[in-house]
């Protein structure tokens, strides 16, 4: 759990800089409530775990990785759920292999070069760091380009993997669970043609036209595509779009539900701000307007994003939803 007096300085616990203007005090305000769920939660996940390191997906599990995983236990529960445990226990020294075999020089230049765009805002990997991530960012990008040959390597992966870094400190670790997610949790996402990515774009579409078909005809209206406006939301799977703390709850559900939780959070946020978004004129406007609503108050304080988020996509059912 992060410590609150971590968050008073300009630094997250990830190692983000604060932007100059953050609200400190609605984050102290959100993060003490926070913190007794965090507590009440991590609690519940070690009776539940019992000091054991395996776990079954069951409906107990599923509701409690929607009411977020804590940090202590976020590597371990990836890996369980994501498959990406069985994968590193049934090829020992394969990663390593690959670190250790031939590189291509293609590969390796493209990673290279956006080894300095990767998190720019964020002191662990920064050459002046010690230890500095982009050397393990390095490793694990090379050898998934060796490993998966059709993929390669492609802009977005860069910050998921140093994601994964951020949260196991591990470097094989992140290599597995890269491959879960690109190898089989979000298939043709980062092929070439990226046709699984341009697919769920259209599918997104088609939900705001069902959910809210306001905001479907402004887009119409102005002819604007949703690639224009959502693309990076499916790339980055909201990093740098929502808080750090946000977009973890996202990953958590993602690793053990797939894709289907980006569509919810994509329609949370759609639903929640359509009045504002429907005030918009124009293209320029239109995409600002989208820009703003991946800020404030509402996507802070992610426990009740992830309750709405959730639900965006079920039919109501009169059940009020627990938020302990």
């Amino acid at each position: 759990i992060p410590r609150a007096n971590e968050n008073r300085g300009k630094v997250d616990p990830y190692g983000f800089e604060r932007p100059k203007d953050f609200d400190y005090v609605s984050y102290e305000e959100f993060f003490s409530r926070y913190l007794v769920i965090l507590t009440r939660r991590a609690i519940k996940w070690s009776k539940l775990l019992k000091g054991n390191n395996r776990i079954q997906k069951s409906l107990k599990v599923k509701r409690y990785i929607r009411k977020g995983i804590p940090n202590e236990h976020r590597a371990l529960i990836w890996m369980i759920v994501s498959g990406a445990q069985a994968n590193m226990e049934q090829n020992p020294g394969y990663y390593n292999k690959l670190l250790e075999g031939e590189k291509s020089d293609t590969l390796v230049e493209a990673i290279k070069t956006d080894m300095n765009r990767t998190f720019p805002d964020n002191v662990q990997f920064r050459k002046t760091a010690n230890p500095c991530l982009q050397q393990t960012l390095y490793n694990v990008l090379v050898a998934y380009g060796h490993h998966n040959k059709t993929v390669g390597y492609c802009q977005g992966m860069n910050f998921i993997a140093g994601y994964l870094i951020l949260i196991t400190k591990n470097e094989e670790e992140s290599f597995w669970l890269l491959d879960a997610l690109i190898g089989r949790i979000l298939p043709d996402y980062y092929s070439p043609a990226m046709m699984g990515l341009k697919t769920d774009q259209e599918v997104l579409g088609e939900l705001v036209r069902k959910k809210v078909p306001a905001v479907a005809d402004l887009m119409d209206r102005h002819g604007v595509m949703w690639t224009l406006i959502v693309s990076r939301w499916f790339i980055c799977l909201f990093i740098d779009i929502l808080p750090v703390e946000t977009v973890l709850r996202i990953w958590d559900c993602i690793f053990y539900e797939g894709s289907k939780i980006i569509f919810r959070v994509a329609l949370a946020l759609i639903k929640q701000h359509q009045a504002f978004i429907l005030e918009a004129t124009n293209l320029p406007d239109i995409c600002d307007k989208f820009k703003q609503i991946t800020r404030g108050t509402f996507v802070t304080e992610c426990h009740t994003f992830m309750q709405v988020s959730v639900s965006s996509l079920q039919c109501r059912t009169g059940k009020s939803y627990e938020t302990k």
